[in-house]
C-alpha cells in the first residue's frame, strides 16, 4: 500500500455526504455529540459534549476564544451602474474601523475608485485588487462602523450553510466579547454558561482567554495541489498578560494547556517561542501549521470536524497525526456525527 504524501492537498479529501452537513446546531449547545481521540494510545470514546469534563483534569488550563462575530456581511449597490455587490469584510485595518479588507461579489466588476452605496446612504469606496481576491473598502472619515454594521449587516453563515433556521446569536459564543471577527470559532459554540462553571467548579478546570478574530486565514480553502505553496491570510490575535501566567503555572505544575479550537491553537502557537514559553501582547499571524510542525504549548484540543482539503483539517492532522485523524473521521461520518460549523466536536487529548 502506498503511503500518502503528506505534503498533497489531495490527501486530505475525504468523503462526507451531504446530510451529514449541520443546518443547524444541537439545542441545547452542549447537547451535540462528541468524538474523544486519545492522542497517542487507544481508541475512540463517543459521547456528549457534556461529557467532556470527564476527560480533563483538576490543574488543566482551558484556552478560549472571546472573539465576537460581527455583522460583516453588506450588501451595496454600484453608484455607477446600480449593480447590486455584496461586500464581506474581512479585517480591519485602523483603530477607527474605516479601512477594511472584504471580499466583492462580483468582485472583478468594482474598479479602484468606485463608489458603493449602502442601503442607509453610506458610501464605501473601494479599493485595489490584492491577493486571494481580497480588496480595500473605506468607509468615510468619521463614520461610527460597529453600530452601522449593527443596522444594516448580516452574520456572515458559511456558504454550506443553506437551510439554517437558527438565530443570529447560534452562531457566536456565550462568551463573546470582543468584536472584530467574520466567522465564529466554532469549536467554542458547544459551550454553554453552565458546562464552564461546573468545569472550573466541581472539575478544577482553569479557564483561560485570548482572541483571535477569525477572517480568511482561517476559511480560505487550500487551492494549491502541495499545501506547502499554500499562503495563510494574517488574522489578528492578542494574549493578555494574565492567560501566559496561567500557562507558564499550568506547565510547571504539570498540568495541561487545552486549546478550544484551531484558532486557539493557532493564536497559542503563533505566542509561543521555541521553549513553549508565552509572550503577552498582540500580533498578525499567518503560521500555517500542517504535519511535520512540531506544537510547542498547546497539549490538548478542541476541535470541530472540518472540510476536505481545508487547512484547519490540515492543523488536526499535525496535533493528532495524519492518520489517526483521518481515520476518526472515517469514524465520524460511520456513526453520523454532523460535521462543520454547527456540527458535532472531538476533543484529542
Amino acid at each position: 500500500m502506498t503511503e500518502p504524501d503528506l505534503f498533497s492537498t489531495a490527501a486530505y479529501d475525504y468523503y462526507l455526504p451531504e446530510d451529514r452537513i449541520a443546518q443547524n446546531p444541537a439545542v441545547p449547545r452542549d447537547s451535540s455529540r462528541l468524538l474523544v481521540l486519545p492522542r497517542h494510545r487507544g481508541g475512540t470514546v463517543s459521547t456528549t459534549f457534556r461529557r467532556i469534563g470527564d476527560f480533563l483534569s483538576p490543574g488543566d488550563l482551558l484556552v478560549l476564544n472571546d472573539t465576537r462575530v460581527i455583522p460583516a456581511r453588506l450588501f451595496a449597490r454600484l453608484k455607477s451602474t446600480g449593480r447590486e455587490v455584496e461586500v464581506l469584510l474581512l479585517r480591519s485595518l485602523n483603530s477607527q474601523w474605516t479601512d477594511w479588507e472584504a471580499l466583492l461579489r462580483p468582485g472583478r466588476k468594482v474598479r479602484p475608485g468606485e463608489e458603493l452605496l449602502l442601503s442607509d446612504g453610506t458610501v464605501l469606496t473601494a479599493g485595489e485588487h490584492g491577493e486571494d481576491g481580497v480588496r480595500t473598502v473605506r468607509f468615510p472619515p468619521g463614520t461610527e462602523v460597529l453600530p452601522l454594521l449593527e443596522r444594516i449587516g448580516s452574520t456572515p453563515l458559511p456558504p454550506y450553510i443553506t437551510r439554517s433556521t437558527a438565530p443570529p446569536s447560534a452562531y457566536q459564543t456565550v462568551f463573546a466579547r470582543e468584536n472584530g471577527s467574520a466567522a465564529a470559532p466554532t469549536a467554542s459554540l458547544h459551550f454553554t454558561e453552565n458546562l464552564l462553571e461546573e468545569l472550573k467548579g466541581k472539575r478544577g478546570v482553569t479557564v483561560a482567554w485570548l482572541t483571535l478574530h477569525v477572517g480568511l486565514g482561517t476559511f480560505r480553502p487550500v487551492k494549491a495541489e502541495d499545501i506547502r505553496d499554500h499562503h495563510i491570510h494574517e488574522e489578528y490575535c492578542s494574549l493578555p498578560l494574565r492567560t501566559k501566567e496561567l500557562a507558564g503555572e499550568t506547565k510547571r505544575r504539570g498540568g495541561r494547556i487545552v486549546a478550544a479550537g484551531t484558532t486557539v491553537a493557532r493564536a497559542l502557537e503563533s505566542m509561543a517561542g521555541e521553549d513553549g514559553s508565552l509572550e503577552a501582547g498582540s500580533r498578525s499571524t499567518r503560521l500555517f501549521i500542517y504535519p511535520g510542525y512540531r506544537y510547542k504549548i498547546t497539549d490538548g484540543l478542541i476541535t470541530n470536524f472540518h472540510l476536505p482539503k481545508s487547512s484547519l483539517l490540515m492543523l488536526v492532522a499535525a496535533f493528532a497525526g495524519y492518520e489517526r485523524t483521518m481515520k476518526a473521521y472515517q469514524e465520524a461520518v460511520s456513526l453520523e456525527y454532523r460535521f462543520f460549523s454547527f456540527g458535532d466536536a472531538m476533543l484529542i487529548i
